[in-house]
C-alpha cells in the first residue's frame, strides 16, 4: 500500500477569508451556511463540500455566485473527501469560528487564514485526504517593543480589544 503526499496550493480572492475543514456528514453544507447566516448578518459567502460516499459530490452553498465557484475550485484541486472550503467575504474567520467548531457534523478545522495557503494532500489507493496545511510563510525574527506596541493599536483599531 502506497500513497504520495502532494502540496495543492489554493486561491480565492483577494481580502476574502478561507476556512478549510473536514466533517462527516452530508447535512454540513446546510448547517455551516445557517451558521454563517446566524453569525455575521451581511456576510458573504461561498461553501464547498466534498462528499466522501454514495455519488461523491461536490455539495454547495452560499450566498455569492463568485465565492461558491471559488470554494468548489478549492475542493476540486485538493479533492479529499469530507473536506469543506468556505470562502468569506465582509466577515473574518474569528466571526464564525467558534459556531463552526461546535457544529456537531465538523470533525476538525485544519485552517482560516487570508495567507497563501497550501494544502498537504495524501494520494492512496482509496482516495485522497488532507494530512495539514502550510499556512503563510515561516517567522521571520522575534516581535521587539515596537512590533508588539502596533499589534496591539491593530487589535484596538479593529475592535477586537479595548482600551
Amino acid at each position: 500500500m502506497g500513497y504520495e503526499v502532494e502540496a495543492v496550493a489554493l486561491s480565492w480572492e483577494e481580502g476574502a477569508n478561507i476556512i478549510v475543514g473536514q466533517s462527516h456528514f452530508i447535512k454540513t453544507a446546510e448547517d455551516l451556511a445557517e451558521i454563517i447566516a446566524g453569525s455575521v448578518p451581511g456576510a458573504e459567502y461561498g461553501l464547498a463540500f466534498c462528499e466522501a460516499s454514495g455519488p461523491c459530490l461536490i455539495r454547495t452553498e452560499g450566498n455569492d455566485e463568485n465565492l461558491v465557484a471559488q470554494a468548489v475550485e478549492c475542493a476540486r484541486q485538493v479533492g479529499a473527501g469530507h473536506s469543506f472550503f468556505l470562502v468569506l467575504r465582509k466577515a473574518f474567520p474569528i466571526n464564525v469560528l467558534n459556531q463552526i467548531k461546535a457544529c456537531p457534523e465538523v470533525a476538525r478545522i485544519f485552517c482560516a487564514t487570508a495567507n497563501p495557503l497550501e494544502v498537504l494532500v495524501v494520494q492512496t489507493a482509496q482516495g485522497r485526504g488532507i494530512v495539514g496545511v502550510v499556512d503563510g510563510f515561516t517567522p521571520k525574527g522575534l516581535e521587539g517593543a515596537k512590533d508588539r506596541k502596533e499589534r496591539r493599536e491593530l487589535l484596538r483599531r479593529f475592535g477586537y480589544k479595548l482600551g
